[in-house]
């Protein structure tokens, strides 16, 4: 691992952990840039998701479009995939630490391939968890 990958991977856990810590205590914290940070290993890790399920991982690009805390848009994947992902970039990050259910998260996958990465995103070591039950608070 990069020491790029690697401090990426230690911001990345620091805030599911801090998701976990607000969530026992019933706060709700305020989204800011450094969420991009988690995103972007949750982009990153799409293969790793299909190894720890072991899975094939589909021969098709995926790109990701999440909206910012600040309303801007940040983007990974290929202009011209021919699937994709959209949503708040809160939720992705939610998502793929695996902090919040997919069902209560609105992000919209387009394809086959971006829907079934979406059913198993693990942007995390270790092997596959249970999840997080439906019908927690929103984040």
């Amino acid at each position: 691992m990069s020491p790029m990958a690697f401090f990426t991977a230690r911001l990345m856990e620091t805030w599911a952990h801090g998701q976990d810590v607000a969530d026992a205590l019933g706060v709700r914290r305020v989204p800011t840039a450094r969420l991009r940070h988690v995103c972007e290993i949750g982009f990153r890790t799409r293969g790793w998701s299909y190894v720890v399920a072991e899975r094939e991982m589909p021969d098709v690009p995926v790109r990701v479009a999440l909206t910012a805390p600040d309303g801007s848009t940040w983007t990974w994947g290929p202009d011209d995939a021919p699937e994709s992902i959209t949503g708040r970039a809160l939720d992705f990050a939610l998502l793929v630490t695996q902090r919040r259910n997919r069902a209560d998260l609105a992000l919209v996958a387009e394809g086959q391939a971006a829907e079934e990465w979406l059913s198993l995103a693990q942007a995390y070591a270790g092997f596959p968890g249970t999840g997080r039950p439906a019908g927690l608070p929103p984040a």
